[in-house]
């Protein structure tokens, strides 16, 4: 077996399988080198999603002929002056991105310095040629034309240009996010697919920060995130997060910045899950950009050549940072609902369009299903007998006590939630405040006052028991039945004490008092069910969102149930009261406020 050295070309080649893996890294790489070239302007021109052309242009400091040759050799780099890897405060630094990029295709920078004239270099597959005079605004332009036509094995692996876009069009978000003063463009060739100006106000009550991210996150998120700011032992957590309600079904729109530089971090994720599992659903995620900004020294980003992982020296303090600040945030913004909720609600207002394939009359406009059938000379049809009786779902309230009343108008400045007017089928609570009406599921409202009351008494002296008269016998399988069991002494912390009954069965005998009259079966198939997918590793008070909210839902009002109009009233009260009632425990909205200015839009009124 004989040992040789590789030729420089195929030694690039490797290289650039381990930077350029797609059109997407080699945008990445030729952004940050324009930003770290202090542009305030970048173009980017794709074509057939960056396989046959794509191109990168700045306004950045340009490059002489002699720093444009150093360019496109490996590991030349004008960002670590002094060679500490520890001290890297620019996006690039491993000098690797325009060789491996010029070694798997065909590469021309024409670029100006300002008081200086245009040049142009070329590198295809590798083989440089030598500069030569060209014509160029200030700034850099670089193209490149057949990607990986010098590895076409390459080739195989890419997706659609449509696939290859979307990469393309994520790696441009993410450095667009952090850098708000520059301004950028992307054009398929055919359009203007992203634009966003430069933001260069970073003060007042519309920040640049958040309206770039807002470009890009979407308008919902302008209207309803909450601003993050923190810092622990020099280092620094900042930007902004969604209310729970604005939520998504993927992690997609969760970004982390470290010192300025995009990164991809499980840190991240598992942060954000902790922060928010009080107050949304499993596979909810809600819509986030936090920025940490940290001594370099404290951060390792030479990682991956990629550049899009690092590692931090003391990991728990930077995600304890980020779950402890969120949580405050969250925690301090009560009766936060997003606007999606209300503009969603406002939407299913509209008439349905009619399937003419179906023969559904429901699937009609409520006006059509009235009218079908007859003619305005039509004789007036009676409701037919015990109709009337249906109504009995609807309970109208006539009077409510309140102290804030005014000539029998209801003052509802101490009241957000307003009065109770009725119930209807049972389930919903219809109040009135002075500029809107309030529709509140009593169910997921009832269920977030008991979950906040638990954890308020588990906090406090110990959540209240109450003993069964005649003990409950569930039957289980004994698997199920063992889990219960191994967690029994800290159930009991929660109000519910069990023991074990034979083979695959166990006997309750006392529950949380707060849940008052409850299916004990369907709360403890549902408590065997939780403690299956939990780390066994972790206790239940470190888990106690998950257990408490299953105890929380089998002890609320349900759906179904009626309340008189005091019992309506004095829920809205609590609901005013209690953190984070705006959602239940599943991070469905409890309560949807229809403004009356859009209610009148309506019905053409405005």
């Amino acid at each position: 077996m004989n040992i040789r050295v590789l030729p420089d070309t195929l030694v690039n080649q490797i290289a650039a399988g381990e930077v350029i893996e797609r059109p997407a890294a080699a945008i990445k790489e030729l952004v940050e080198n324009s930003l770290d070239a202090g542009a305030t302007k970048i173009d980017l021109l794709i074509r057939n999603g960056g396989r046959t052309y794509l191109s990168v242009t700045d306004d950045g400091l340009g490059m002489t002929p002699e720093q444009m040759i150093l360019s496109v050799q490996r590991h030349a780099t004008s960002k670590l002056p002094n060679d500490d890897l520890s001290k890297i405060t620019t996006l690039g630094f491993r000098g690797e991105a325009l060789p491996s990029i010029g070694a798997i295709s065909k590469l021309r920078i024409t670029s100006r310095p300002k008081g200086s004239e245009a040049w142009e270099l070329n590198v295809e597959g590798g083989k440089k040629s030598s500069p030569k005079l060209s014509s160029q605004n200030y700034g850099t332009r670089v193209e490149v034309r057949d990607m990986f036509y010098a590895t076409p094995a390459r080739l195989k692996f890419l997706k659609t240009d449509r696939t290859e876009f979307s990469h393309i069009m994520d790696a441009v978000y993410r450095l667009a996010m952090t850098n708000p003063e520059v301004a950028f463009s992307i054009n398929d060739g055919e359009k203007v697919k992203f634009s966003c100006v430069s933001e260069t106000d970073l003060t007042g009550s519309d920040p640049a920060l958040l309206r770039r991210l807002s470009s890009i996150m979407g308008k919902e998120f302008f209207e309803n995130s909450l601003m993050v700011s923190s810092e622990i032992e020099g280092v620094k957590l900042y930007g902004y997060a969604s209310v729970p309600t604005l939520n998504r079904n993927t992690t997609r729109y969760q970004y982390l910045f470290v010192n300025g530089r995009p990164v991809r971090d499980r840190l991240l994720h598992g942060a954000v899950r902790a922060a928010y599992q009080d107050f949304l659903a499993r596979q909810r995620h809600p819509l986030i950009a936090l920025f940490i900004d940290i001594n370099t020294e404290l951060v390792d980003v030479n990682v991956h050549p990629a550049k899009s992982e690092v590692r931090f020296r003391d990991a728990a303090k930077i995600r304890g940072l980020i779950v402890g600040t969120l949580k405050q945030l969250l925690s301090s913004s009560s009766q936060n609902v997003s606007t999606t909720v209300a503009d969603l609600a406002l939407s299913k207002f509209q008439s349905p369009l009619r399937d003419p394939n179906s023969g559904l009359k429901s699937q009609l406009p409520l006006r059509e299903r009235l009218f079908e059938g007859k003619n305005e000379t039509s004789k007036i049809d009676y409701p037919p007998s015990g109709a009337i009786e249906s109504l009995k779902n609807v309970q109208f309230v006539t009077e409510v006590e309140s102290p804030n009343k005014d000539n029998g108008e209801i003052i509802s400045k101490n009241y957000p939630l307003g009065a109770a007017r009725a119930q209807l089928h049972a389930t919903y609570i219809v109040s009135q405040t002075e500029d809107s009406i309030v529709i509140v599921d009593q169910h997921a409202a009832h269920e977030r006052l008991v979950y906040e009351r638990m954890k308020k008494a588990l906090n406090g002296n110990g959540v209240i028991r109450q003993g069964l008269l005649i003990p409950e016998i569930i039957e289980l399988d004994d698997e199920a039945a063992t889990r219960l069991v191994d967690r029994a002494a800290e159930l009991t912390e929660l109000g519910l004490v069990l023991e074990k009954f034979g083979h695959g069965a166990i006997v309750v005998r006392e529950v949380p008092s707060l849940l008052g009259h409850t299916d004990t079966k369907s709360l403890i198939v549902d408590l065997a069910d939780d403690l299956k997918v939990m780390d066994s590793e972790l206790s239940l008070r470190e888990r106690l969102e998950e257990v408490c909210s299953t105890m929380a839902c089998h002890g609320s009002v349900r759906a179904g149930r009626q309340l008189n109009p005091s019992e309506m009233d004095a829920l809205l009260r609590e609901m005013e009261v209690t953190p984070h009632s705006d959602q239940c425990n599943h991070g469905r909205p409890t309560y949807i406020e229809l403004k009356l200015t859009d209610i009148e839009r309506l019905f053409g009124r405005r």
